[in-house]
């Protein structure tokens, strides 16, 4: 085996040290070198903005990219579903790795606000509008930050509550007692999945990376961010998608909302694994036929 150390980079907040610390571990396990450079995103050195208004596709990503291009890294390990649906010329996608649970939860200070007034805490357009459906009266205050950061400002806030995705909460052991499970809410596509891109012709990375590939979950996430791709969001528009394969079948959900959660446009399929190909663009192609089309006009107008 040529004998190299890959340089793993990732943004140096808690939870993206601990993904990028399993990367290097496992490839350790499998006989690699490894080296972590971690990277600090425009994404969390600006805070004081709303993420669609800084209007960068992929914020968390771009920064790796670069370092990446620059060759200052060779692999980079990614949330998925920070990653916009086109990766930038020359790098791919190396390793999907098995997905972790894919919930959005509720941190809460005590439910009975739920029937009455509240305010709730979220940097996400799709929980957001989602929470809005479901809670007219609510106010969603936005929320920005790493897990800790945004934890710590719930804490000390009078919000009633703040939404998060289980699986970052999990992996580094911040999931607290008082939480709900949002069964409800449809998940960002690719959420709960980790992604390990490198650059096209580095055949000594994509090789070592290949071991690390989870194939139900690759397929489950692609199906999702095709969805996605089709609808054109970017990674700001409220949209959900969400694919789970159940023996031979996999089964879809996909919703596309207003901002204020007034409209939703949901579809719904379940169709053989062996007839999966453009399976996420034609449930996009049903939500873009019910009126998703001038709803993602309407969005785009207000997020210009």
């Amino acid at each position: 085996m040529e004998n190299r150390t890959i340089r793993i980079g990732t943004r140096d907040s808690e939870l993206a040290l601990w993904q990028a610390h399993t990367v290097k571990n496992t490839l350790e396990k499998l006989g690699y070198t490894t080296t972590l450079v971690p990277v600090k995103s425009t994404g969390d050195i600006i805070l004081d903005k709303p993420l669609y208004e800084l209007g960068i596709t992929g914020i968390f990503t771009k920064t790796l990219d670069i370092a990446m291009i620059n060759n200052d890294i060779d692999i980079a390990v990614h949330s998925m579903k920070d990653v916009p649906t086109a990766l930038p010329k020359g790098i791919v996608e190396a390793a999907v790795l098995e997905r972790a649970n894919v919930k959005d939860i509720l941190l809460h200070k005590g439910l009975d606000f739920l029937e009455e007034e509240g305010t709730i805490a979220t940097g996400s357009l799709r929980r957001q509008a989602q929470w809005l459906h479901k809670y007219p009266n609510h106010q969603v205050v936005d929320l920005r930050g790493n897990v800790n950061t945004r934890m710590q400002k719930l804490h000390d806030n009078d919000w009633n509550g703040a939404i998060f995705a289980a699986a970052g909460l999990e992996r580094i052991n911040l999931k607290p007692k008082q939480y709900s499970d949002l069964d409800w809410m449809v998940p960002a596509p690719a959420q709960g999945a980790m992604l390990v891109v490198a650059k096209e012709k580095d055949n000594y990375c994509l090789e070592a990376l290949s071991h690390l590939d989870h194939t139900d979950s690759k397929i489950c996430v692609h199906v999702e961010r095709e969805f996605l791709r089709e609808l054109e969001g970017g990674c700001t528009a409220p949209i959900g998608a969400l694919a789970e394969i159940e023996g031979e079948q996999i089964h879809f959900t996909g919703v596309l909302l207003s901002l204020d959660g007034k409209d939703k446009i949901e579809v719904s399929e379940t169709i053989d694994l062996k007839d999966r190909k453009d399976f996420g663009k034609r449930c996009a192609q049903k939500v873009l036929n019910n009126g998703g089309r001038e709803l993602m006009k309407k969005i785009k107008e207000v997020l210009k």
